[in-house]
């Protein structure tokens, strides 16, 4: 984890948007063009590409090793006046994220490589029930990308 802080507080968000996805493959690409789109209406399009990097890792990570049977995993994105957050929350907060090395030919294991590679800062919080992974991109005045 990088620049751990606690998360905004919800009321200082201008733009929110909560959608919950069932723990299937096809729920990726579904997550990652929804928070591209979000970023692109919220005014932020030159950040669409990285938070949409940034939910597609996520949301993989969460899929592969954070899902239950069942039991649907939500993506939050949210705009302040300084940065775009993407946060993703699965029911086993038992299984934390950890950086491993890979090797050239490993078909997984760098997704915490490129949120760390992409995200101003990121983060684990651990709930009663599962764990939310953020990763916020930090925007300049004017809406360019930090």
């Amino acid at each position: 984890m990088t620049d751990a802080c606690p998360p905004p507080n919800p009321k200082h968000y201008d733009r929110h948007d909560t959608i919950s996805y069932a723990p299937y493959p096809r729920s990726i690409p579904l997550a990652r063009r929804r928070v591209a789109q979000l970023a692109v209406d919220w005014g932020h399009p030159d950040a669409a590409g990285d938070l949409a990097i940034l939910a597609s890792e996520l949301c993989t990570n969460a899929l592969l090793h954070g899902c239950l049977r069942d039991r649907l995993f939500r993506v939050e994105t949210s705009l302040t006046g300084t940065a775009l957050r993407v946060a993703v929350t699965d029911p086993r907060g038992e299984r934390l994220p950890d950086s491993r090395p890979s090797h050239p030919d490993d078909q997984f294991g760098r997704g915490l490589l490129i949120v760390r590679m992409l995200a101003s800062r990121w983060a684990v919080e651990q709930l009663v029930v599962g764990k939310t992974v953020w990763a916020e991109l930090d925007l300049l005045r004017g809406g360019e990308r930090g």
